[in-house]
């Protein structure tokens, strides 16, 4: 007996949650969870259903296509870990927070490896006998970096790729490789304090919180889909290096909680926006 999510998504019609329903249990599939989310505005419709029982996923997923609209998309996943790939420049904080999780077992992922264009943080992830790849970007252009950097992360097929302080923007050739596949947390709650500084920007302008944005990269800088955002109170006692040093531990704590919804496929992506059940 296995256990799988079914994601269904879909112009939203009548009698869409029978349908679906009514065949996982022509199929005596047993629901152990369902979600499901009406957009009003776009008229679409999304559906998470955790199922368990003895599958034939090819003439589950007919079936569905015949019974939902044309055009319909629907998928049918395992309950196995997904792999990650960890990209790093020099901070440790969200690096070491995501390999104890995945440690641990709170973080549903194997790490497949960890590619730095520093080395700082080698000795950090040997630690948990992960790969550490030092891909230096000194001496070379953006294009040349990156394409080292695909020779390597390429091999270890992961599922997605989790900017975890990668301090270098990615160019477009790089992102459409893993559209809606690599997860960055911004140092600040977007769309606020975009670009460098964040911190700085923020103290400059007396702000009462601070917090984090995790999304999905796209070729738009730090305005890709969101995933998750968290804030934290600060005052004017704080200065701009003290808000920094207080922002870490919402930033590791956003992008775990990000990363534990995108790998057991909480998230469904809606033009620039996410939905999540």
């Amino acid at each position: 007996m296995e256990k799988k999510t079914l994601l269904t998504h879909c112009k939203d019609a009548p009698g869409l949650i029978s349908k679906v329903t009514n065949i996982c249990y022509k199929h005596q599939l047993n629901i152990i969870h369902n979600n499901e989310f009406v957009d009003n505005t776009s008229g679409h419709f999304f559906m998470r259903t955790e199922l368990q029982g003895y599958f034939n996923d090819s003439i589950l997923l007919d079936e569905l296509d015949q019974a939902l609209p044309q055009g319909a998309s629907r998928k049918l996943v395992g309950a196995n870990r997904k792999r990650i790939v960890i990209m790093v420049t020099k901070e440790a904080h969200c690096l070491g927070d995501i390999l104890m999780k995945s440690y641990d077992g709170s973080l549903n992922v194997d790490i497949a490896a960890v590619v730095g264009n520093y080395d700082i943080l080698q000795c950090l992830t040997e630690k948990f006998d992960i790969p550490y790849h030092y891909i230096s970007h000194i001496g070379l252009d953006r294009e040349e970096h990156e394409k080292k950097m695909l020779e390597v992360i390429d091999q270890y097929n992961a599922d997605f790729l989790v900017l975890a302080k990668f301090m270098r923007v990615l160019t477009p050739s790089f992102v459409e490789n893993y559209r809606h596949k690599i997860i960055n947390i911004h140092h600040s709650f977007l769309p606020a304090f975009i670009g460098a500084r964040p911190y700085q920007q923020a103290y400059d302008r007396g702000v009462k919180i601070i917090g984090a944005t995790a999304h999905f990269v796209t070729n738009d800088l730090d305005e890709g889909p969101i995933i998750k955002q968290d804030v934290i109170p600060v005052d004017h006692n704080f200065s701009a290096g003290d808000m920094a040093q207080a922002g870490r531990d919402v930033e590791k704590s956003v992008l775990s909680k990000a990363l534990n919804k995108v790998v057991n496929d909480h998230v469904f992506v809606m033009g620039n926006k996410t939905v999540i059940l």
